[in-house]
């Protein structure tokens, strides 16, 4: 195959690569390797090690998820110029999901190295990955929803029944929680073992219009895209290792942080401001009452 064919490949077809040279698209493309998988074939599965991207130049792929009881959630199906396997590269974990091939498929695979050295490069195309990580997650959250919803509908249950099967389902979760470390979250995270500082509503806003404090939003990427503080930056604890080096890789140390959100359960600002203050960001803070009462206040928020 020669350099001119192999700029026909996923690499330049590819979006997310858009804003690199030709030149460098036909270097990357030099070294990628191309791959065909027959119909039914499992490219990678929940669990497996992150170390490839994914593009898809001709056919079709099924992008789903897999219960511990073997209940299927469908998250999507892929097709040419799109790719698949970017989130586990960005967030150094392992997969999050099943590709299994819906008919003979054609790809251009990129492993790790390769993935890092374009974007410690190229760091501008980074905006790319994020905009696509916020559109996954959306479609991702809203199909997951869509499924617990479908399961959720069961015949009605005698208040002895239903205290059972909820005495139940408590007593497995803590089972399976004692052997995860990363297990379900049964009870919201009212307490920990060091307490994050936090700084009023009006005090922040002050600091707000003085303009040398740098706000944070830990939501995930498709809340933050809603709405958010103007000016924040959004770093959620799930891409925390990908986003800081990305973002505030040279920030001085010193300078005042202020971050925000959270759910009953989900402590996203305290999960990021305890990561920041193990970086030696000794200067962080969590808003008190967060976007909801920063919003109320009358403080600036976009979009």
């Amino acid at each position: 195959m020669t350099m001119e064919d192999r700029n026909d490949s996923g690499i330049s077809q590819s979006g997310i690569f858009a804003e690199i040279s030709q030149d460098k698209l036909l270097e990357i493309a030099g070294t990628v390797e191309e791959k065909i998988a027959p119909a039914n074939t499992i490219i990678f599965r929940q669990g497996d090690p992150g170390d490839s991207l994914y593009i898809i130049n001709a056919g079709r792929v099924r992008v789903y998820r897999k219960s511990d009881e073997g209940v299927e959630v469908d998250l999507a199906q892929l097709g040419p110029k799109e790719s698949f396997g970017e989130m586990a590269l960005l967030a150094g974990q392992p997969r999050s999901a099943y590709v299994e091939t819906l008919e003979e498929t054609h790809l251009t695979v990129l492993r790790k190295d390769q993935f890092d050295r374009i974007l410690g490069e190229h760091p501008h195309i980074s905006s790319n990955f994020i905009k696509l990580l916020s559109s996954w997650l959306a479609r991702d959250e809203l199909r997951l929803q869509k499924e617990a919803e479908r399961q959720a509908r069961v015949p009605n249950l005698r208040l002895f029944d239903l205290l059972v099967i909820l005495g139940l389902s408590l007593l497995f979760g803590l089972i399976f929680n004692l052997s995860n470390p990363n297990g379900i979250k049964l009870i919201p995270e009212f307490w920990s073992d060091e307490t994050v500082p936090n700084v009023t509503l009006s005090l922040a806003g002050a600091k707000y219009v003085e303009g040398k404090t740098l706000f944070i939003d830990a939501r995930p990427p498709n809340f933050f895209q809603q709405e958010r503080i103007r000016g924040a930056i959004n770093i959620p604890p799930s891409f925390f290792d990908f986003l800081y080096t990305l973002e505030l890789g040279e920030l001085d140390k010193e300078k005042e942080i202020i971050l925000y959100g959270r759910t009953i359960s989900r402590l996203y600002d305290e999960q990021v401001a305890r990561k920041l203050i193990l970086l030696e960001h000794k200067n962080t803070k969590i808003l008190q009452g967060g976007l909801d009462m920063w919003k109320r206040k009358g403080y600036p928020v976009e979009p």
